[in-house]
């Protein structure tokens, strides 16, 4: 796949880390047709590659989409079926932000067409590699580990009441992945003293869905982390991996890799 596409290290382990949502590339002119508050891409998962970059030397596989959620989401079926009931935007290409309102200026929203072309340029190719990476490692380790890393705001109210806790870990569930798996990442979120939901106002988006069949070998979990747990949610873009709450943070991140290296059916 085209590097432009997404940022892929392979490791031998039986983990793949999949990170869809940290991509701040946009396509030619898509800026200008963007609303003034859509710019700043507020929905974006970010810099988590450079929060779970310590994996690598797991023996873990990432893969992280370079563009923005806007261009494409990643974690949405390619015909854009709903994932939760009542859910407010369940475009392929995105219309409304998390706070409910417009992406784009009026007039200025993709057709049909361009839908079309996005899929096949971009939606289509990353989950090609995506799978392969899936198959390659079932195939060398005997079974593969999906963690679809995701993070979020701690209060969206037009997305989920209340606030979001430390971790959010989904699993469909509990569809998606074998029932000691999920414990063992639940011992870890819930040693490290964070606050922890199991499939609640998160139960596991398409990814999650997709590659989690434990029956044939294929496990997944999706962790949401709450961004105020490693950033500034009022500066994101002043962050760096030394950041006192990243740093604070990647303790539990690294025992949670940990786990998911070593569990095994």
């Amino acid at each position: 796949m085209s590097a432009q596409l997404a940022l892929t290290i392979t490791g031998r382990g039986p983990l793949i880390i999949n990170i869809p949502h940290a991509g701040t590339a946009l396509t030619a002119g898509l800026a200008e047709r963007l609303s003034p508050a859509s710019r700043a891409l507020p929905d974006t998962d970010w810099h988590l590659p450079f929060l779970y970059h310590f994996a690598a030397y797991c023996g873990a596989t990432l893969i992280a989409a370079t563009h923005s959620r806007y261009v494409v989401d990643l974690n949405r079926d390619r015909e854009g079926a709903s994932l939760y009931d009542g859910d407010p935007d369940t475009h392929l290409c995105p219309l409304l932000r998390f706070d409910g309102e417009p992406v784009y200026q009026p007039g200025c929203e993709p057709n049909a067409e361009e839908i079309d072309t996005r899929r096949a340029s971009w939606w289509q190719p990353y989950h090609d590699e995506l799978a392969k990476l899936v198959a390659d490692t079932q195939a060398r380790c005997g079974h593969a580990v999906l963690l679809d890393a995701h993070s979020v705001r701690r209060e969206l109210p037009g997305r989920f009441p209340g606030r979001a806790p430390d971790f959010s870990l989904a699993t469909r569930d509990g569809a998606a992945c074998a029932p000691s798996l999920q414990a063992a990442v639940e011992d870890v979120l819930r040693a490290s003293g964070a606050s922890v939901a199991v499939n609640g106002h998160v139960t596991g988006g398409y990814t999650t869905g997709r590659y989690g069949q434990p029956e044939r070998g294929l496990h997944a979990v999706q962790i949401e982390l709450a961004q105020d747990c490693y950033l500034d949610v009022d500066d994101p873009c002043s962050w760096t991996p030394a950041h006192p709450a990243a740093q604070a943070i990647r303790p539990t991140l690294r025992k949670l890799v940990d786990a998911l290296v070593r569990w095994t059916p």
